[in-house]
């Protein structure tokens, strides 16, 4: 069985492991532990007789619903099939421009979105500050001025970065609105920060015809099942993407989830209270294991630094503990020498850091 460059690739980890997917701990996909919410269950079970209806092919409600949370007109709001579909979309925009600029060690997707519409692609290394202590970057151009920046290219930025989990602030991407014709940031993890952290974009979208935002629904509220994002952009370019893709791309079970969840304001506490204590526990008991190095991170994940290979790190860990990691051998910078885990629960991480350090030792 083929193993995905994404993590969260159950069949496979357990085909490898010799056990059923329930039976995995999934360290390799950053979806938090503590969903899917009890709200969005119980709006999922309310619509179920509606399943003989086509979907709202304009999704008024949630939109209404999202323009209320982001304060923002409905119709700067684009549901999508997940944002990986929304990404697609970017995609095709952005291949109509000279290339596309982008930070690497960058999500895969950002390559086979604008692959698939043949987007020279210009790439951006971010080693210059990978290893630094704080997770805020606010120095943007020690990274993307070492190009050459014209306005007949665009700007596709991952805040929080993936796979690092290094944060940009706000003031650092502002110039940047200015330099490229189109600039895509995708913001698939900035929920995760408490709202007085969060360094979003959004509020700039009215002002800058030129700036789309992507968000995700899935990793907070952890229904990757239901593939539920949008994009937050001018009516103009929506009603475009619009347009080109399939109808009713989102179904009612998941519009009805997501209404309920942007509006679950204790799940949204609870989260924010849980993710920054675990986090640093997991952290410092990776830091406390001789041969790893874990960077700091703005998301609900860590990247680790390696002396050992990782691949064979995951393999033991699965096939002898059942804990699935995900190695960065999707990300040429990165290779061998690193892996990435998800925050989970306390049990579970202290359960992934025994197992590493059994694993590791002589």
């Amino acid at each position: 069985m083929r193993q995905m460059a994404h993590g969260g690739n159950l069949a496979w980890a357990a085909a490898l492991a010799g056990c059923s997917p329930s039976a995995i701990v999934d360290f390799s996909a950053s979806i938090s532990p503590l969903g899917p919410p009890s709200s969005a269950l119980v709006a999922i079970e309310s619509q179920l007789v509606n399943l003989r209806h086509y979907p709202d092919p304009d999704y008024c409600e949630l939109r209404l619903a999202l323009g209320k949370f982001h304060q923002l007109p409905p119709e700067w709001i684009l549901p999508g099939n997940g944002s990986a579909e929304l990404l697609t979309l970017a995609g095709k925009e952005l291949a109509e421009l000279a290339a596309t600029a982008f930070i690497t060690p960058a999500f895969g997707d950002y390559y086979r979105s604008l692959a698939a519409y043949n987007a020279k692609v210009l790439e951006f290394p971010l080693s210059s500050v990978i290893d630094q202590e704080s997770f805020v970057i606010s120095d943007l151009s020690s990274i993307l001025d070492r190009g050459q920046i014209t306005k007949d290219k665009g700007l596709l930025l991952n805040n929080p970065h993936n796979p690092t989990g290094k944060l940009f602030s706000k003031q650092a991407i502002l110039p940047y609105l200015e330099k490229f014709a189109l600039v895509v940031v995708d913001e698939a993890f900035m929920d995760f920060l408490p709202p007085d952290q969060q360094q979003s974009i959004i509020g700039e979208v009215e002002k800058y015809p030129n700036l789309v935002i992507l968000r995700s629904l899935t990793k907070f509220y952890s229904l990757p099942g239901l593939r539920l994002g949008y994009a937050i952009a001018h009516p103009d370019r929506l009603r475009r993407w619009q347009s080109w893709r399939d109808p009713w791309p989102v179904n009612t079970l998941a519009q009805a989830a997501a209404v309920a969840v942007i509006a679950d304001q204790d799940f949204q506490k609870q989260t924010w209270t849980w993710l920054e204590p675990t986090r640093k526990q997991l952290f410092e008991g990776l830091a406390q294991i001789p041969g790893l190095q874990p960077l700091p991170s703005a998301a609900n994940f860590l990247l680790v630094k390696s002396q050992y290979s990782s691949l064979e790190l995951q393999q033991q860990l699965l096939k002898h503990h059942r804990i699935l990691i995900r190695d960065c051998l999707s990300f040429p910078e990165l290779g061998d020498g690193y892996f990435r885990v998800a925050v989970r629960l306390s049990s579970e991480n202290q359960r992934l850091l025994d197992a590493i350090a059994l694993v590791n030792s002589p």
